[in-house]
């Protein structure tokens, strides 16, 4: 039996997928989990060209609960990582996630956020060539 060498190993790990078969994707320096992210990113890029949004922000982070201890036991906060925040021309701001399907770590934290901040959360999905609200 042959061993594998460090840099075969690292290759070959290089090639699995994520368990949502998604590919990762880079465009203008910036990683996106899946190529509808991407593609999302570049239909806001197109929006604030045309002037129809203020501006948006990548990933953006959200503290739903703050870390804690109890009975001797260190409990780390829990944040929920956005695709996209949007900056509307009317001062709203509308919080996008692109998902293929809601997972139930989301549900939960759809849940959280919704208690905590004002903001609209939008999951939109790719489907038949456009993007639509799920």
């Amino acid at each position: 039996m042959q061993r594998m060498t460090a840099r075969q190993y690292r290759n070959a790990s290089k090639r699995r997928r994520n368990k949502y078969r998604n590919r990762r994707v880079e465009i203008d320096g910036h990683m996106f989990d899946s190529k509808a992210e991407a593609r999302y990113y570049k239909q806001l890029q197109l929006l604030e060209k045309a002037d129809e949004i203020l501006f948006f922000k990548l990933q953006p982070r959200y503290r739903l609960l703050d870390g804690f201890e109890k009975n001797g036991v260190r409990h780390r906060p829990i944040d929920y990582v956005a695709d996209f925040e949007i900056h509307h021309k009317d001062g709203s701001i509308e919080v996008i996630d692109v998902k293929g399907h809601k997972t139930q770590v989301f549900r939960i934290k759809q849940k959280m956020f919704e208690k905590k901040y004002p903001h609209k959360l939008t999951l939109v999905q790719w489907k038949a060539g456009r993007f639509v609200e799920i």
